[in-house]
């Protein structure tokens, strides 16, 4: 009996009950989970009859399943999202993990409260608004605010800087109360942060009648100052608000949504606060495996439970077999009503066709960019002389200064573009003296030792290995994947023009093959070298920065500022350690100066 034969009649012998179901392949990983409301009727679908491409090629992979049966259609859905968020099986889809939406965080425990900006929502007091389109939107409406109410715009804290240095240009343009001299006081700088939260929660048109009172009032009694102060205030909010779409998003009280599947699928969500569109976001995806159905409640339920924000209503584009529970599932999230409605007249199906003429933009313009993007992949297939198509391509990197924090980066790129989540770094273990080869054997050894005991981060292999060096870097990573029983993965290094600017691609027996005749290869791995070097360079200036903390940090009466004191004069811990008491002292007071020379010369001083 062949195994899809063996599948079905395992499959058979469920029971017509709701549960989830777990595809695994033969190394027992998980590709696939489902929910169904029969799981017989369901499992046994996949081993009878012809199906759509992508459903082959994931039934073609599995020799196994698991199932859990469920007491309701409810518990089966909530058990499967939460299969897929520890498993993130290689079939369901997934939304790429590199995308936040933060929230403006503000705790008024303390004396002077400022808005920080934050990933997610903790249980710690504070209160929190948002999300908002990413960090920069985030940042730019903090500013906004700050400009709009004159809050600080600088880095100073309240109140342990008041009265430290003078006032920056800020507050000499007019731009700042100048909180930093201590006056106006606390007071005044809570209210105009009630001010800001005021405006975030929909109340700039109540802060702007209240300011107008106040100066009219102020006008009555000849205090034209004041007056004229709150009417810049009031102007500064009422164009605030005009332009606050961004804020109103986080705000929103439906949410419509389109769907559009094709070589790229979009999906679409936009958000509209008090009948006015306020924002969009958009997911891009491959063809997903589910049905449009299934596939629409698979993203409504991740793109809301990684948002954290739910609006009142969600208005979709077609009817989902399993909305009540994903209704009551995202009302349990929101802790309020979230009604999933399928308008099929009036206003709301008008908003419906909005998302869905979005997402239909979208999807065409994303399968132009990704046929440029498979094109490319397909010259640089060609190029190498490669048999089989590149999908994946993971490119390595050495960064280390003398035998110092010798790291490794690798990088991987899916399709043409930049898989961030799928990064990877490597500390030397075994290298402790600087030496490129056997680094890169080391991190491309570990990498494959990664992949060769299951490890599901470090899986698939990549369709092309790139190694940033020459001919000896890559026979370094030859042999470490050898010895790992790994074959077949072709590898090339990056040769550097003198621009430190990849122009070839070598061989393992040396052979250059040029890049210059075709701009796009050029440029794809360019961005790859680029992006590798970045990465590597950017994890050893942190474990740079960590150490020269520690080695500073243990010696008693050197905090923050004398570190920086001490840095700033001599450059590096190497020169502090040789400096003399008297050269210390020029940056350090005298006692601080005496405890860093006897740190770093205990040894001389034993007898």
């Amino acid at each position: 009996m062949d195994k899809i034969a063996q599948l079905r009649e395992k499959a058979n012998k469920l029971p017509l009950q709701p549960g989830v179901y777990i595809m695994m392949d033969a190394s027992g990983q998980v590709i696939y989970v489902g929910k169904a409301k029969a799981l017989k009727n369901r499992v046994t679908s996949y081993f009878r009859g012809e199906h759509l491409p992508k459903v082959a090629a994931m039934v073609s992979h599995v020799d196994d399943f698991s199932v859990i049966v469920a007491g309701s259609e409810f518990e089966a859905l909530v058990l499967e999202n939460s299969l897929i968020k520890r498993h993130q099986p290689h079939y369901n889809i997934l939304l790429r993990d590199d995308k936040t939406y933060p929230f403006l965080r503000l705790d008024w425990n303390q004396e002077y409260p400022a808005f920080t900006i934050v990933n997610r929502i903790q249980p710690d007091g504070a209160q929190y608004y948002g999300p908002y389109g990413g960090r920069s939107v985030s940042k730019g409406i903090v500013d906004a605010l700050a400009k709009a109410l004159k809050l600080p715009g600088c880095t100073r804290r309240f109140p342990r800087d008041i009265g430290k240095d003078r006032p920056c240009l800020n507050w000499h343009m007019g731009a700042c109360e100048g909180w930093c001299r201590g006056e106006p006081g606390q007071a005044q700088y809570r209210e105009r942060m009630e001010q800001a939260v005021q405006i975030l929660t929909g109340g700039a048109g109540a802060l702007m009648r209240e300011l107008e009172a106040q100066m009219l009032q102020a006008s009555e009694e000849l205090r034209f100052e004041r007056a004229a102060d709150l009417r810049d205030r009031m102007l500064a909010v009422k164009e605030l608000s005009n332009q606050q779409t961004v804020i109103n998003a986080a705000r929103a009280d439906t949410d419509a949504v389109g769907f559009r599947r094709g070589a790229k699928t979009a999906f679409v969500v936009l958000h509209y606060a008090n009948g006015d569109l306020a924002g969009k976001d958009t997911e891009l995806m491959p063809e997903p495996l589910e049905e449009d159905g299934a596939a629409v409640s698979a993203l409504v339920r991740q793109y809301y439970t990684r948002r954290g924000a739910w609006p009142r209503t969600v208005l979709l584009p077609m009817e989902l077999e399993d909305r009540e529970p994903l209704s009551e599932l995202l009302s349990q999230m929101a802790g309020h009503r979230v009604e999933l409605a399928v308008p099929k007249r009036g206003v709301k199906r008008e908003l419906v066709q909005a998302a869905e003429r979005n997402a239909q933009d979208e999807g065409l313009r994303a399968e132009s960019e990704a046929e440029r993007r498979s094109k490319t992949l397909q010259w640089l297939q060609k190029l190498l002389g490669l048999a089989g198509e590149i999908r994946r391509i993971e490119s390595f990197d050495i960064s280390n200064t003398g035998d110092f924090g010798i790291v490794a980066s690798m990088v991987v790129f899916e399709d043409g573009r930049p898989a961030k989540s799928k990064y990877r770094r490597f500390r030397m273990k075994e290298v402790r003296t600087q030496d490129d080869f056997a680094s890169m054997h080391e991190a491309v050894g570990r990498r494959m030792a990664h992949y060769a005991e299951g490890d599901e981060k470090f899986m698939p292999l990549p369709d092309l290995l790139l190694i940033d060096g020459g001919v000896g870097q890559v026979g370094a990573a030859y042999a470490a994947m050898a010895e790992q029983g790994i074959t077949g993965v072709p590898v090339f290094g990056m040769v550097k023009d003198d621009r430190h600017r990849t122009r070839a691609l070598t061989t393992p027996d040396g052979r250059e093959i040029g890049l210059a005749g075709s701009p796009a290869v050029f440029a794809l791995v360019g961005n790859i070298q680029e992006e590798t070097h970045r990465f590597a360079i950017e994890y050893h200036r942190t474990l740079r920065k960590k150490t020269i903390a520690s080695q500073l940090d243990d010696i008693s009466g050197v905090g923050p500022k004398r570190r920086a004191a001490l840095l700033k004069r001599f450059k590096s811990v190497r020169a502090i350690s040789r400096a003399t008491e008297q050269e210390l002292a020029q940056a350090v007071p005298r006692s601080a100066a005496r405890a860093v020379y006897a740190h770093f010369h205990q040894e001389e001083e034993k007898p």
